[in-house]
Parts: structure tokens; C-alpha cells; sequence
């Protein structure tokens, strides 16, 4: 009977909010098949600590931050991934002393270009419209470094975008 209970409790939460986490994790990573997976992995491990997490004061702050953690790992892997294929390559004699280098960055370019905390701030603040408070919650830092990783975070988009793109892409204006 209690597990039944927790069952329906799970199912619940994860149509509720399997949605959100696929995009928090496509925001992070900027791949649309990793993020299904990420959700689907973090959603696993929500339901093995599932007793835990529905107890917990902000279930879904837990479990953004259990995704928020997992994206991290998997941007980590293959930026050391990237590091090693481009050392392998580094050595070859064939190289291309101009590469082509697009003419237009888009947002997921430019995000990608940031540093993991002022993304994950930038995203969940602007395109998740997260407050302060609940982007604190799901990355385990303070409300104070929330504002200014998304601060830092929106200047550089607007450094690499250029200011009108910046705001379009978060449809406010200092806010």
C-alpha cells in the first residue's frame, strides 16, 4: 500500500514535470537527444531517493538541481573529450590555418561559449523564468550569486549577441 502510494506520488510528479527537466537539460547542454536522457537518468534517480525527495521543501528544486548536476558532468566529460581529440589532431601535419568560422552565433552558441554557472543562471532565470530564489534552490548556491552569475552571464550574451538579441532572448528589459 505505501508503495503504491509513493508510485502514484512518482508518476505524478514525473508528468508534471518530465517536461521541464528535458528542457532545463537541452538549455544546459544545448543537445536535444542528451536531454531527454538527462531527464530520464535524473528521473531514476529521483525515484531511488524518491521517500527523500518528496519530503524534501522543494521536490522540484531537487530535482532540477540532480539535473543541473548531471548536465554539468556530461558538459565536463566532453569539453575533456574535445581537449583530447584536439591534441590528437594538434599533431598532425594537415592543418587549417583558417578555419571557417560562422558569420552568425546563435543563442546556443553563445550559451555554450559561457561558463556553466552563468549559463545555467542565465537559463534558468530567463528561459525557465525561475525567481531567484528557486534558481538558488536547484543549483545549491546563494541568492547573492544567483544575481551575479546572471548579471556576469547577460553581459557576456550581450557582449557575443549584441544588446538587442540579448533582451529579445529574454523578452525583459532590466529586469
Amino acid at each position: 500500500m505505501v508503495l503504491d502510494d509513493a508510485y502514484a506520488d512518482f508518476h505524478a510528479f514525473f508528468e508534471r514535470h518530465h517536461a521541464e527537466l528535458a528542457r532545463l537539460a537541452f538549455m544546459l547542454t544545448g543537445e536535444a537527444d542528451a536531454s531527454d536522457d538527462l531527464a530520464a537518468d535524473a528521473l531514476v534517480a529521483l525515484w531511488h531517493r524518491w521517500d527523500r525527495v518528496r519530503a524534501a521543501d522543494h521536490p522540484v528544486a531537487y530535482a532540477r538541481g540532480v539535473v543541473t548536476n548531471m548536465a554539468r558532468a556530461r558538459v565536463r566529460r566532453l569539453t575533456r573529450e574535445r581537449r583530447r581529440i584536439t591534441l590528437f589532431w594538434a599533431g598532425r601535419s594537415e592543418r587549417v590555418e583558417d578555419p571557417d568560422v560562422p558569420a552568425v552565433v546563435d543563442v546556443r552558441r553563445a550559451l555554450a561559449r559561457l561558463p556553466f554557472r552563468k549559463r545555467a543562471c542565465v537559463v534558468l532565470r530567463h528561459a525557465l523564468d525561475l525567481s531567484e530564489k528557486d534558481t538558488a534552490l536547484a543549483l545549491g548556491i546563494s541568492v547573492g550569486t544567483v544575481k551575479s552569475q546572471t548579471s556576469k552571464g547577460m553581459a557576456e550574451l550581450q557582449r557575443l549577441l549584441g544588446a538587442g538579441a540579448a533582451e529579445e532572448l529574454t523578452g525583459r528589459r532590466n529586469r
